[in-house]
């Protein structure tokens, strides 16, 4: 390198430790006051940021610690509803099934038909034997009015024979006067005959004359006799002795109308026909006139017509056709009513679950088929520890939130009651404790909340989903039962049949 390459450089390297004095002059101490230091915009945006996100934790926590000092809340909870199988009330082969897992359906839904050919034949039997027990009645009707009208005509008869009694002692007393007369002409005659014998001994009277004495003699024996036997005849007719005790002829007991034997026989025929209408038989001491005026006696006005006419309905014979024929109404009513329960209907709306049945299966009366979910009975089990009940009550306001869902929509609900046993104790095995291995275990026990503000067709609620009940046990309990743990006692609207 040539001299005159180097001067620059050295006077470069002059120049800088020139400058470096100079710089290590100007750092010597001097007493001056110490400079003012401003914030800079960066640390007033983070000291900001850091106040609003201070802000915002208080904001966001302030409602999670309200709610937990205030509420009740447990994990352990799950949707649960009711759910209905259904099952054909008869036997039968299954025709069609209208419906499958998942749809939807309302009450009174036709969802599975069996076959109605075997239990119409059924039915059309059962009508058949309903039109025969009709006849049954008919024909019964017309034989207890057959029965009064024979009735009716033995009552007349019982009538005519005490008559015809009557008539008869008064026709003995008629014979028994005409036998007086016939006696008396016969002791006239006799006499004459008397006198005749003594007046032909004198021969004051011709022999032909003596004879007609004698003639009308025989004539009036032959007629007092006559009157005598016909008198017996009618005695005995009356069934009197021909020859009475007493020796008069024309003596009668007073009551011979009624204790007569065809009095008695009229009696028995009348009291036979009253039987078979379903009167009560008339007492063996009664008497027929007694026993007449007893069964007029019931009607108050005597009516004989009207009397009988309440009989027929009441006769044994119509009651028992009567009984039949109800008989046969029922089991064709029966016979329909199965025919109705070919058609298998929903008994409940929901969601139709778990079917096991198609066309051709036979199937027997009460056998599952299909099961229906209801949509509108649902509710949520929260299982809370036993450490938390000392705080709820029934009609305690709560707040659900479902894991389907998440936080943004709350379901409103009601604390109704409480399981009577925790979920140990009505397990299927429950825990036997006596065997010396124990070791305590915080139970838990079902509460149920009724959903209060539930829409199965905005936000449905499926059974067995996870939910997380929040019962308010700060504020005061509403609605029935409010603030017990045992609902009141619910009294059945039935009256109770006395004894």
């Amino acid at each position: 390198m040539s001299p005159v390459e180097e001067a620059p450089s050295e006077t470069a390297t002059r120049s800088a430790a020139a400058s470096a004095h100079a710089e290590a002059s100007s750092q010597t101490p001097v007493a001056e006051a110490p400079p003012i230091h401003k914030p800079s915009r960066r640390r007033i945006a983070q000291g900001v940021a850091g106040l609003a996100a201070l802000v915002a934790v208080g904001w966001w926590l302030t409602p999670i610690v309200w709610r937990m000092l205030n509420t009740a809340s447990t994990d352990d909870a799950y949707v649960n509803g009711h759910v209905t199988f259904v099952a054909p009330r008869v036997p039968g082969q299954v025709a069609r099934v209208l419906v499958d897992d998942n749809m939807r359906v309302s009450k009174g839904d036709l969802l599975v038909e069996l076959d109605r050919e075997p239990y119409q034949v059924l039915l059309d039997i059962k009508k058949s034997a309903v039109a025969n027990a009709e006849a049954d009645v008919r024909a019964a009707e017309a034989q207890v009015r057959a029965t009064l009208g024979v009735l009716r005509g033995q009552r007349w008869k019982l009538q005519t024979s005490m008559e015809h009694v009557d008539n008869d002692v008064a026709l003995l007393r008629a014979r028994v006067a005409a036998l007086r007369s016939k006696e008396a002409t016969h002791d006239r005659a006799k006499a004459d005959l008397s006198r005749a014998q003594g007046l032909l001994n004198r021969t004051a009277i011709s022999r032909e004359e003596f004879d007609q004495r004698r003639e009308a003699e025989r004539v009036a024996d032959a007629l007092a006799n006559q009157a005598r036997e016909e008198v017996s005849e009618t005695r005995v007719s009356l069934g009197l002795p021909p020859l009475p005790e007493n020796g008069d002829l024309a003596s009668v007991p007073a009551d011979l109308n009624q204790t007569f034997s065809g009095v008695r026989e009229a009696l028995a025929q009348l009291v036979q026909s009253v039987a078979q209408v379903g009167l009560p038989l008339v007492s063996s001491t009664q008497t027929p006139k007694g026993a007449i005026e007893e069964f007029i006696g019931r009607d108050k006005e005597g009516n004989i017509d009207r009397l009988l006419a309440k009989i027929v309905p009441d006769s044994p014979p119509v009651r028992q056709a009567h009984a039949k024929l109800a008989q046969a109404q029922r089991d064709a009513a029966e016979a329909e009513l199965n025919l109705r329960y070919c058609e298998v209907r929903a008994e409940i709306d929901g969601v139709i679950t778990r079917r096991n049945v198609n066309p051709g299966n036979n199937v027997q009366a009460g056998q599952a088929v299909l099961a229906v979910r209801s949509l509108t009975e649902i509710w949520i089990d929260a299982n809370f520890k036993e450490t938390q009940l000392a705080d709820l009550r029934i009609g305690q306001r709560a707040e659900v939130e479902v894991d389907m869902y998440g936080s943004e929509r709350v379901f409103r609900g009601r604390v109704t009651g409480f399981t009577m046993g925790t979920g140990q104790t009505l397990a299927v095995l429950p825990a036997q404790n006596a065997t010396g291995n124990f070791v305590k275990v915080v139970q838990r026990l079902p509460v149920r909340i009724e959903l209060e503000d539930y829409d199965p067709d905005q936000n449905p609620l499926f059974a067995g989903l996870s939910v997380t009940p929040y019962v308010f046990v700060k504020e005061p309990p509403q609605g029935p039962d409010a603030g017990k743990r045992l609902q009141d006692v619910r009294r059945s609207t039935t009256p109770t049949p006395s004894k």
